[in-house]
């Protein structure tokens, strides 16, 4: 069984070669590369390839010709937000266009001042966010909860090729908890908090609720610490669509009791569910996410 380690796959090199292509040869000739990245990965990722197999044919129900087109196709994709991410990071984020769909839900949490928990998930493209919450909220009221924990190197590589900061503040989990004082502390300035909901740690607390016909594991924090303050809650998404062209989503939650932590996740994977099957390709989780793989 493999499970989440709070890194994701990847090189400084591959990211280098990424910014060299995108500077040198543009964004859209930069995708050839990965035709022969993906082929690597279909070819020779045994077990990411046993993982997202199982997605594709299991919980979306697909036939097996269509679940090896769905696999190699979810390389690409991947491929082609990683690209997308870096080139908006180096300063091009003008070469896409952008969709708010909801925004004013976001506009309307800012300008009540009472704090509010926004979720998302590994799907789409929700790194590039913090460039979307940017031109939304100009006074620095949202935080991203984040692990922090990718390769250092590739951190400081991709800090160093960023053209604009954002100026979206971060909170990261720390062994010690000592980052739930600083959620809290940003909800007493009535500013907003950010988690994405679908990936734990394993020993970490966690809930279980069905996502496409079968029980997962989810992070217990951002249900919690939401259900218990009782404060609005907004499910965001980035979603990459044709064309250079990116859309994110923003939806309210439906209402649930105070403190029915359960309530919230139901309502949150409810909603994770129609984004999936709306995207198919562009769930990036690689690995055993609902503990049924052999």
């Amino acid at each position: 069984m493999n499970k989440w380690k709070g890194k994701s796959k990847g090189t400084i090199l591959g990211y280098r070669i990424f910014v060299w292509c995108i500077r040198n040869i543009g964004i859209r000739s930069s995708y050839f590369v990965l035709y022969f990245v993906a082929a690597y990965y279909f070819l020779f990722e045994k077990k990411s390839n046993q993982y997202i197999s199982y997605y594709f044919k299991k919980r979306l129900n697909y036939n097996f010709r269509t679940t090896i087109i769905s696999r190699y196709k979810s390389y690409f994709t991947f491929g082609t937000v990683l690209i997308d991410k870096t080139a908006i990071s180096a300063g091009l984020r003008d070469k896409f266009t952008y969709e708010f769909d909801g925004v004013e839900n976001l506009k309307n949490l800012l300008a009540e001042k009472k704090g509010g928990v926004l979720i998302s998930a590994h799907i789409g493209n929700f790194e590039i966010a913090e460039h979307f919450f940017a031109d939304i909220d100009f006074d620095c009221q949202i935080n991203l909860v984040t692990t922090d924990q990718e390769v250092t190197v590739i951190k400081e590589y991709l800090d160093s090729v960023t053209v604009k900061k954002s100026n979206i503040k971060f909170i990261y989990v720390k062994d010690d908890m000592s980052h739930i004082f600083d959620i809290n502390d940003a909800l007493s300035k009535n500013e907003l908090i950010c988690f994405t909901g679908d990936r734990y740690f394993e020993g970490s607390k966690f809930l279980e609720a069905d996502l496409l016909d079968k029980s997962a594991k989810f992070p217990a924090g951002p249900f919690l610490i939401a259900s218990r303050l009782g404060v609005p809650v907004v499910y965001v998404y980035v979603m990459k669509e044709k064309n250079l062209h990116y859309h994110l989503y923003a939806r309210v939650a439906q209402q649930v009791k105070k403190r029915d932590a359960q309530g919230l996740l139901n309502s949150y994977t409810q909603n994770l569910e129609s984004m999936i099957k709306k995207y198919p390709l562009q769930w990036f989780n690689y690995f055993d996410f609902w503990d049924d793989v052999d």
